[in-house]
């Protein structure tokens, strides 16, 4: 029986054309052998299984070359090649700083420094996991590190950079590896399924890519662990089945119900992921990454960001053709939030199931937006009768002529009046809302009438009324007419006792009110509380008075009337008396919890 060898060690790369997504590091290291301008000290850094020590060795192979290609690669013919390969070569040194850390160690090593080779130019010392040294046998090999023997290369590898000192740092060429793009290992996958005679499909190749999360040796190790699962005969569906991944359908199907705006089925295909074995997290990241491929699908420019594999890619490409833009930026934010909220979460799934309402709501509640500012035309319902059942109704003039319409009155089916047909120079400002005199009757006689109740006539009246007042008109009035309208205006507010509505009332009955040069009407308050609530109510008070006077330039305002012979409070009672002419809900707030003075 044949010893088995995985692939991470039987097809580990042998020279640097083999090496898999580190083409600008191989280049650099080609052409440093080519030039004779190799440092010292090297250091290579990166994420697990990038190939780090693999380029070591290489580059030790190498250096000690004695027939080197025209392509600066080792001829595997000569003695330093052959003793490299059989592992027996002495001018090659790995060390494993995990387990020699010590200064002991370190010392050891500059010893043998010291000793030529016998066979080559140079001697190559690899230190493995380099941060795992202590402080002190840092700085026992700095001064080595520094100022080595001519014959000397030393090749430092990390996954931790941060973690060496700077005096090292600075004694080193640093080279930074990068993760291995997903195309690059699925392309090298295919090769070595290839040799092994196994048949894989590309999308099954593509997730076990995307698995080892940029590690070379992580997706060989998968791979190994697929063909012992699946045989020969490599599919997608034996892929997702043994790696526990959520598979692309699901988010497919998700991206559709989500964009309908169907919160059940959304839910329900949730509840199905759930059942299966996965994890709330894992989905909901996932569903974001799915969105994030969604927009870049949605620029021809950018698809070459999409890592999938072509049948996939094809239906990103679909589905991004119905996608809305204006759905998928709101939905990613939606999915960032819910990861980050998520570990801290107590009820992860009702997390996550809120948000997947969120998602379907996206669109639902744009619409909901843009239908409330779309203004609303409502005609009235004329009775039957005469001719005066027929109105006349303007569509928008052409650049020659205009056209007028007649609309029957079984058309019109609105229980409102409608000013669409006035003119725009005989249309009334608009009123704002009434805050807290919404129940005032402050309100156009139109509004305020049924139109059941009215004859065509009336109704043609009751619109000359309405449109009678504009914020253009400066209609003259005299003090007596100011007066009988700022009564009867009191009188309202007394009325409807809203908050605050008994200070106003007491303000404006206690002082008469005097007009002043353009149209302004001065009003004089007792004191700051009394002047803060005329003033919440001095919109509403507006558009009384200026309907009213029939003047759109009518604006109060308030002063605080000083008295001189104010007379200072001294026992408790007319302290309090002092203190309810400020905030008249005392007195209320005494009588109802029957207080007294002592």
């Amino acid at each position: 029986m044949e010893n088995f060898v995985v692939s991470a060690r039987k097809y580990r790369p042998a020279t640097f054309d083999t090496v898999v997504g580190q083409k600008s590091i191989t280049n650099t290291l080609k052409n440093a052998i080519k030039t004779k301008h190799l440092a010292q000290a090297f250091l290579f850094c990166g994420p697990r299984g990038v190939g780090k020590t693999t380029c070591a060795r290489i580059l030790a192979k190498t250096i000690n070359c004695f027939n080197r290609t025209e392509t600066i690669e080792a001829c595997d013919e000569c003695d330093s090649c052959k003793s490299f390969n059989e592992g027996a070569s002495l001018n090659i040194f790995e060390l494993d700083a995990a387990s020699n850390n010590s200064v002991d160690d370190i010392r050891n090593l500059v010893d043998q420094v010291r000793v030529a080779p016998q066979l080559g130019t140079h001697k190559v010392y690899i230190i493995d996991e380099v941060h795992m040294l202590s402080n002190a046998a840092f700085n026992a090999f700095l001064k080595t590190l520094e100022e080595p023997p001519a014959h000397a290369i030393f090749i430092l590898a990390t996954t931790e950079k941060h973690k060496i000192i700077p005096t090292i740092l600075s004694r080193c060429q640093i080279f930074d590896f990068n993760r291995i793009g997903i195309t690059d290992i699925s392309e090298h996958l295919k090769l070595i399924a290839e040799k092994e005679n196994i048949d894989a499909e590309e999308a099954a190749l593509h997730v076990v890519a995307e698995k080892a999360d940029g590690a070379l040796r992580d997706a060989l190790s998968i791979f190994d662990q697929l063909v012992s699962f699946a045989g020969n005969k490599l599919t997608y569906e034996a892929v997702i089945e043994n790696l526990n991944i959520l598979d692309y359908d699901y988010y497919f199907k998700a991206s559709d119900y989500l964009i309908q705006g169907n919160i059940s089925k959304s839910l329900l295909l949730f509840n199905e992921i759930l059942n299966k074995g996965f994890n709330g997290h894992l989905f909901i990241n996932g569903l974001a990454s799915h969105f994030r491929n969604l927009l870049v699908c949605k620029d021809k420019s950018t698809v070459e960001l999409l890592e999938v594999g072509k049948s996939v890619q094809e239906n990103y490409l679909k589905q991004a053709a119905t996608s809305p833009l204006e759905f998928l930026l709101p939905a990613i934010e939606i999915c960032r939030q819910c990861d980050i909220q998520y570990k801290s979460s107590k009820n992860q799934r009702l997390l996550v199931e809120l948000s997947l309402m969120q998602l379907a709501s996206i669109l639902t509640d744009q619409t909901d937006s843009v239908e409330k500012k779309k203004p609303k035309i409502k005609a009235p319902d004329y009775q039957s009768g005469d001719e005066t059942n027929l109105i006349k109704v303007e569509e928008p003039k052409s650049a020659n002529k205009e056209t007028v319409k007649t609309v029957e009155p079984e058309a019109i089916t609105e229980p409102q009046k409608s000013l669409s047909d006035i003119p725009e120079s005989k249309k009334p400002a608009p009123i704002k809302k009434a805050g807290k005199l919404s129940s005032l009757g402050l309100k156009s006689k139109t509004s305020s009438l049924s139109i059941n109740e009215l004859t065509a006539e009336k109704q043609v009246e009751a619109t000359h009324e309405s449109i009678e007042y504009t914020s253009n008109s400066r209609n003259e009035f005299t003090t007596d007419e100011l007066l009988k309208v700022w009564n009867t205006l009191a009188e309202k507010i007394k009325k409807d006792q809203l908050e605050g509505s008994s200070m106003v009332y007491a303000a404006m009955t206690t002082h008469t009110p005097k007009l002043e040069k353009d149209f302004q009407i001065l009003l004089k308050v007792d004191n700051k509380s009394q002047e803060e609530e005329v003033k919440h109510f001095r919109t509403d008070i507006h558009s009384f008075l200026r309907k009213a006077l029939k003047n759109g330039a009518v604006e109060l305002i308030t002063s605080i009337q000083k008295d001189k012979k104010q007379k200072k409070a001294y026992t408790p009672e007319e302290k309090f008396n002092k203190l309810a002419e400020e905030n008249p809900k005392l007195l209320r707030l005494k009588k109802e919890l029957d207080l007294d003075f002592f």
